[in-house]
């Protein structure tokens, strides 16, 4: 009995880093949501980013053929500025946890991606932006077999 009791605090033990990743994660975003949004809307789900990005890999979606969708993979939010500076000062990661959702997304259907999933953050000056804009593309792996010209022979 003193064997499972063991067990159990060990496994508890091992879980705390991915609680804490949890929580973190959770407190972004929530940060996201109430930067994003102003206060009439915030009885809205926290994550409507992430659905905003997950109907963008959606309707963005071209058909290759019977067991290959391909979808967009680069990302750009677009934030009034005030947002912006609050969610690249305090969580640098965030690019990188919306990607993540993203790729989530795209396994849970099938989806393909032409290359790495990239969703980076940006401010837009102006007043015609109140919350964010989502614009996505399909982007190619960058080609790297291909040298850079020697500027001495050519």
């Amino acid at each position: 009995m003193e064997e499972c009791a063991q067990h159990r605090a060990g496994q508890r033990q091992k879980m705390k880093p991915l609680a804490a990743l949890e929580h973190t994660m959770e407190r972004w975003s929530n940060a996201l949501w109430t930067l994003l949004t102003p206060p009439a809307h915030r009885q809205h789900h926290p994550s409507e980013l992430v659905r905003t990005l997950h109907r963008e890999c959606d309707d963005g979606a071209l058909i290759l053929d019977r067991e290959r969708i391909l979808v967009p993979n680069a990302f750009v939010v677009e934030l009034p500025p005030q947002a912006h500076h609050q969610l690249t000062v305090n969580s640098g990661q965030l690019g990188s946890h919306l990607s993540n959702q993203v790729r989530q997304h795209a396994a849970e259907h099938g989806y393909t991606f032409a290359g790495p999933v990239a969703v980076h953050l940006v401010p837009i000056q102006g007043d015609d932006i109140a919350r964010f804009r989502v614009r996505s593309s399909i982007a190619p792996i960058p080609d790297t077999t291909m040298e850079e010209p020697d500027p001495h022979y050519g």
